[in-house]
């Protein structure tokens, strides 16, 4: 039988075996609903209410802070439209800050927003795709009200300077009536690096179960205690009214147990794939003309590659024949054919864009699956060029 590597972390991953058995019993035993008073619903408010704790325990953060979603870009909706919506910005819509290279759950709602009357402002980056912290300050206005800024980079792997930035908002908000509300889509970062919200500085903070062997539909919002915001849809009240909707206990239960799970070896499973980052690195760049994107001092999962004079969505889909999966950027915009926003906000050119490959790694995989889809890249890259001349 072929030898599967599976190479597009960054998108999803499996969902751990640890993860599944705990989630079981919640599925057909233990399946009420927290909001009914009767036993059932008893019991799943109070596995939904130690999940919480567990959470907050694990992030340092209050239980009181944190809500329940359905996923990541549900939870950067909730809290860039949940500050458009507090009452005297719907009348007085202000200008809110994010970067070129955001995720489209963040840049699409932005976008939206100055729909609405907001102003904008996209900040630039380096070829590495990192801001330049002066660059924000300069961009601070009176009637901003907002920065959406990511903490680590979706398909590069950047890792943008949140020291400097959380210190540039807390001096702007020094004597501001209005403070301006720091939001950190730290998606990618869960279980990569440290994500600690007191020294980020954040008023809030977006997580996803699916991208650390948690299951798919569960997300999580941190909104740190005071920060004014109103919610975007309305039902039953659940989650303090800010995301109505019966809650996903299962799922919540498996977000639990994969946060565990990811921060308890954060340390180890850091430093295993950086190895493998690196070990893959090295054989790639042994491939004529090979270049690499991202930058060396990234996160240690995601690396992006590209290959002169080969479209990455051919390679991808000759390497896929050989079982080895690995994407042109995020999963949930690879399909409109369109050009990579991030690598296009880093100069690169047209071709450039096109010929570049986003490979994500994962703590089970080896340094020896990191050679076998090397060789296996090297060939297919080999291939490709001979049927082109």
């Amino acid at each position: 039988m072929q030898r599967e590597i599976y190479l597009d972390n960054s998108a999803t991953t499996p969902v751990l075996e640890e993860v599944a058995q705990a989630m079981e019993p919640y599925w057909s035993v233990q399946y009420g609903n927290p909001s009914s008073p009767h036993m059932r619903g008893v019991a799943a408010e109070k596995t939904l209410n130690h999940a919480r704790r567990t959470l907050g325990e694990l992030l340092g953060v209050s239980p009181n802070e944190l809500y329940f979603t359905a996923s990541g870009t549900e939870a950067n909706n909730i809290a860039i439209q949940g500050m458009a919506a507090i009452p005297h910005l719907r009348k007085n819509p202000g200008h809110i800050i994010t970067t070129a290279v955001e995720h489209p759950a963040v840049l699409h709602v932005v976008r939206y927003l100055e729909t609405l009357g907001w102003k904008a402002t996209y900040l630039p980056v380096d070829k590495a795709g990192r801001i330049d912290p002066e660059s924000l300050k300069e961009s601070l206005r009176p009637e901003t009200r907002m920065v959406s800024i990511m903490l680590v980079n979706n398909e590069l792997g950047t890792i943008m300077p949140y020291r400097e930035i959380s210190r540039i908002i807390q001096d702007a908000n020094n004597g501001r009536q209005n403070p301006i509300i720091l939001h950190c889509d730290a998606v990618q970062a869960l279980g990569k690096i440290p994500v600690d919200i007191a020294a980020l500085g954040c008023h809030m903070a977006t997580f996803s179960a699916h991208k650390i062997g948690g299951p798919k539909g569960v997300g999580l919002l941190y909104v740190k205690r005071g920060t004014p915001l109103r919610p975007i849809m309305y039902g039953g009240g659940q989650e303090r009214g800010l995301r109505p909707g019966t809650e996903n206990v299962p799922g919540i239960v498996g977000l639990t147990k994969a946060v565990t799970l990811a921060l308890e070896n954060l340390n180890a499973n850091a430093a295993h794939m950086h190895r493998l980052r690196e070990a893959l690195l090295e054989r790639l760049m042994s491939i004529p003309d090979a270049a690499v994107n991202s930058p060396r001092d990234g996160a240690p999962h995601i690396l992006n590659v590209r290959f002169a004079g080969i479209r990455g969505e051919v390679l991808i889909h000759f390497l896929e024949q050989k079982r080895i999966y690995a994407a042109m950027g995020a999963a949930c915009s690879s399909k409109s054919k369109g050009r990579s926003h991030v690598l296009e906000a880093c100069g690169l050119n047209s071709d450039e864009i096109l010929s570049s490959i986003r490979l994500s790694l994962a703590p089970d995989l080896s340094l020896d699956d990191m050679a076998y889809a090397a060789d296996a890249l090297a060939e297919t890259v080999g291939e490709i060029r001979q049927i082109y001349r």
